[in-house]
């Protein structure tokens, strides 16, 4: 089963794309980011967005997508426009019609560390660690994109995978 961990934001997008086998096992297929410039209009941070992933979307023809749910208390001006950003993701995701699954950041540190306040480099020497590689994925964005893939397959443990 192909999955594909996505980290929401407008300036930078992280992903992960992980195989898992029929013995729960995983494998990196592949990680990065999409960037967008602030100089652009919002518009067309979106439209690069929308189209980037529509493009890994077509690449890895992932069978399910696990996304991070926005969580933001302090800065609503940041948070609109990530969700501005998640929304664009998630069309290019239901276009496709792949099932997705969304975490929130104390259920993916939960998962992968064990504790949900674990720190940002517990949850990428976890990601490390459980996909055999031999450097720590960066930038953060691209390891919490893998990171997200796992926590999908995790909360899958027991299930059949093809």
């Amino acid at each position: 089963m192909i999955v594909l961990g996505i980290d929401p934001g407008l300036a930078t997008i992280g992903y992960g794309v992980i195989e898992i086998f029929k013995n729960g096992k995983m494998r990196c297929i592949s990680y990065g980011c999409i960037k967008t410039e602030a100089y652009h209009t919002l518009s067309t941070r979106l439209r690069i967005i929308y189209e980037d992933m529509k493009e890994i979307i077509e690449k890895y023809s992932p069978e399910v997508v696990s996304i991070e749910k926005i969580f933001f208390n302090k800065n609503v001006t940041t948070g609109i426009a990530v969700s501005h950003a998640r929304g664009v993701i998630l069309l290019a995701i239901e276009q496709r019609d792949i099932p997705i699954t969304e975490f929130t950041p104390l259920q993916l540190k939960s998962k992968l560390v064990g504790h949900g306040h674990a720190e940002k480099n517990q949850v990428q020497y976890m990601v490390k660690n459980i996909l055999s590689l031999e450097e720590t994925p960066k930038p953060d964005d691209a390891a919490d994109g893998l990171a997200l893939a796992i926590c999908y397959a995790y909360t899958q443990k027991g299930k059949r995978f093809k």
